[in-house]
């Protein structure tokens, strides 16, 4: 008798679950949400996570809130925010370096790509290379002249060990045959208070964070660290262009929730997202800061993770960096 009723009974819990999935996104959310971001107040992320949740908090009509836990170059938001409730009230702004993370430590206490559902990517940001005026340098090419004249004379700088600044210089380093010295910050920001002051000389950055210095003659730059060209400085050559391949080191976000997360939160987020990088007001806010709006579905950013985490893997092996 019962295993007659069973496929019955199986059949209305299986209706009663669809039924039920519209009505846990049309209710989502009811209270404030969380956004971890894993850089401190005022690097590149952070910036970007403020102007995307304000949008999404008139969008939603409920207050999207950042929490810095900055440190581990992301890994210990990354680590806290996998192991937050998977109810969609704890998002997680994840970025280039997770992947460089994962291409450089096979032991994380978390797995990038198994451990969070990718809702969508926000933005890029691409990289310069800058320099403090004080070197005389005009060029990627007189840098490297400089440089080769003077062995470990020269200290670049960067947002953190193994961050994609950091490979960008080591990959400089490799590629250029020459031996700028690293120097590690946590974070952007003291990194380019230290370049300002002259206390280091190089450093690969995103263009958010050092335009203002470039316009106003404090920090120079030499090249985009990326595949192409920026409206930004539409004069200024990629490293490309200037005869080393591979330093293709340009920033990217991307809203993320703890893996289980329902699927209809994340395709509602998804679809708030694209919506927001619409806004003119949006819009505006990230093209004076140096953003290029991305947008996308779930599964776009998925893909696009995995091409990453090849990619990565592939520039630490090239550059010989451990962590």
């Amino acid at each position: 008798m019962f295993l007659r009723r069973f496929p019955i009974w199986s059949a209305a819990f299986v209706t009663l679950v669809l039924a039920a999935a519209p009505a846990v996104a049309q209710s989502y959310p009811n209270r404030p949400i969380r956004i971890i971001v894993g850089f401190p107040a005022g690097a590149s992320g952070d910036l970007l996570s403020r102007a995307v949740g304000a949008q999404l908090s008139k969008m939603l009509g409920q207050q999207f809130v950042v929490e810095n836990k900055p440190g581990a170059s992301s890994s210990i938001a990354a680590e806290a925010a996998a192991r937050a409730p998977k109810d969609g009230y704890t998002l997680f702004l994840g970025t280039v370096a997770n992947v460089v993370n994962d291409a450089l430590t096979p032991n994380l206490p978390f797995n990038f790509s198994k451990d969070f559902a990718p809702i969508g990517l926000a933005a890029t940001v691409p990289v310069m290379l800058v320099v403090h005026p004080s070197t005389g340098v005009n060029s990627l090419q007189e840098l490297i002249a400089l440089a080769k004249s003077k062995p470990g004379a020269l200290f670049y700088a960067s947002s953190g060990v193994a961050t994609t600044p950091h490979l960008a210089g080591a990959l400089l380093n490799a590629r250029a045959g020459i031996n700028l010295v690293h120097v590690p910050y946590q974070g952007a920001p003291p990194a380019i208070t230290d370049l300002l002051g002259g206390r280091t000389q190089v450093m690969f950055t995103s263009a958010a964070t050092v335009m203002q210095h470039v316009k106003t003659g404090k920090l120079k730059a030499l090249a985009w660290a990326a595949s192409k060209r920026s409206d930004i400085a539409p004069d200024l050559p990629t490293v490309a262009e200037l005869g080393l391949p591979d330093l293709d080191a340009s920033i990217w976000f991307g809203l993320m929730a703890p893996a289980g997360t329902p699927q209809p939160i994340v395709d509602k987020l998804s679809h708030e997202l694209n919506q927001a990088l619409k806004s003119p007001e949006l819009l505006a806010i990230l093209k004076k800061q140096g953003y290029e709006p991305l947008g996308g579905t779930p599964q776009e950013f998925s893909r696009y993770i995995e091409n990453e985490l090849r990619k990565w893997r592939t520039a630490v092996q090239i550059a010989g960096v451990k962590k």
